[in-house]
């Protein structure tokens, strides 16, 4: 923002308005011409800084890229060794869980055949149970029908047999 020189009233009454304008516009013009020298020597100055700042982060680029070489190198090679020792570990680890699960699944199916053949045991005197109960209330069930059946039999025949001789 330009800043426009001023004088003061005294001055122009001294040298006159013409002579006093004049020197306004040549303290003006000096203002705006060291305004653009100064900004042409900021816009110079911040290309060299700009340019020395990529050299550096370049130049700090390549040693941060060696030094992350370097060490994914190391990382890989430790990630290595520690694969081959768990490996290692887990192949003994589960040689002797197979060892224990191989025991451990004899000794179950043991049990498991002993409770089989406990559970068919009590499965089949279970079945024979019901079905005596269920023979038993088969038969109760038979016997109950038939005495029914007899007494339904005589209320259809008294009153059919006095009808006939009612009707003769």
């Amino acid at each position: 923002m330009p800043v426009t020189a001023r004088l003061s009233r005294k001055f122009y009454d001294t040298f006159g308005d013409d002579i006093a304008n004049e020197l306004v516009e040549w303290f003006n013009q000096v203002d705006a011409t060291y305004r653009a020298d100064l900004l042409q020597i900021n816009e110079l100055n911040f290309n060299r800084f700009d340019a020395k700042f990529e050299q550096r982060i370049a130049q700090l680029d390549a040693k941060w890229d060696q030094k992350w070489n370097q060490l994914d190198a190391k990382l890989e090679k430790q990630i290595a060794q520690l694969e081959a020792k768990f490996g290692q570990r887990i192949a003994q680890l589960e040689a002797r869980l197979d060892q224990k699960l191989a025991r451990r699944f004899e000794q179950m199916d043991a049990k498991w055949n002993e409770r089989w053949l406990d559970l068919n045991g009590k499965i089949d005197h279970g079945w024979a149970e019901l079905n005596a109960k269920i023979d038993r209330r088969a038969a109760e069930t038979k016997a109950e029908l038939m005495k029914w059946m007899f007494v339904f039999w005589a209320g259809t025949l008294v009153p059919l047999g006095a009808l006939i001789l009612l009707l003769r």
